[in-house]
């Protein structure tokens, strides 16, 4: 494991450096889980070296809403802020988790409250601004790398392993895609998530399917509104 951590180390230190300048956009997504099904905005937008991802959505019984705001550090994501926002009660959650990376260490508040120490050279990332590195490490040509994600409930990093699977072709609103099929699993967890990378789309998701034996969620592009 410590070879696979360096050998990713190098990799991250050799990218190009028009790596990170992944298209902005906004589109259609639907979620849906065993208690909800829900339709929003997904956007990816930068202004100089600000970046954010969101996600909002609504019906008439429930919203969410996710928000990951990041800097552009040598082609690397330095998170700022991620939000969570969720409605109704039954599903009420909210959080808000700073990186401090001046004062040294990551806070949360709201839904789950904690505080963890943390550095720029940590590399924990949060579960929107990851997909950023995940879509450069697959433009990079990687087909398998380590990530660690901060864990919501708790504050502690999470490693996860990415591996590509398959190519398979996707249709969103009657196009068609050469998709990437990428596999993020981790050591001692029935948990998979599968993401589908639409190559044209520079590696845009297409679709995310996050399974245990308890449930399933899905995440799927509809429709494309605005791109680059």
């Amino acid at each position: 494991m410590k070879y696979k951590f360096l050998i990713l180390s190098l990799l991250i230190c050799i990218f190009d450096v028009n790596a990170f300048e992944l298209p902005e956009y906004e589109a259609k997504y639907n979620f849906e889980s065993e208690e909800i099904s829900i339709t929003g905005i997904r956007k990816f937008k930068k202004n100089q070296n600000d970046y954010e991802i969101s996600f909002n959505g609504s019906n008439l019984l429930a919203s969410l809403s996710f928000t990951s705001k990041f800097n552009n550090n040598n082609n690397i994501v330095l998170p700022k802020t991620y939000d969570i926002k969720i409605r109704p009660k039954f599903l009420k959650r909210d959080q808000s988790v700073v990186f401090n990376q001046k004062k040294g260490f990551i806070d949360s508040i709201g839904h789950s409250s904690w505080e963890v120490s943390y550095s720029e050279s940590s590399k924990i990332f949060d579960p929107l601004n990851v997909q950023i590195m995940i879509r450069m490490f697959i433009k990079e040509g990687l087909d398998e790398f380590d990530l660690a994600i901060v864990d919501m409930e708790r504050g502690r990093p999470k490693n996860y392993t990415y591996r590509l699977k398959e190519n398979e072709k996707c249709i969103v609103a009657s196009k068609e895609y050469n998709c990437f099929i990428l596999e993020r699993s981790r050591k001692d967890s029935d948990r998979v998530v599968k993401y589908y990378l639409a190559e044209e789309l520079e590696y845009m998701f297409v679709k995310i399917i996050d399974s245990s034996p308890k449930k399933t969620n899905k995440l799927e592009l509809i429709e494309i509104l605005s791109f680059g």
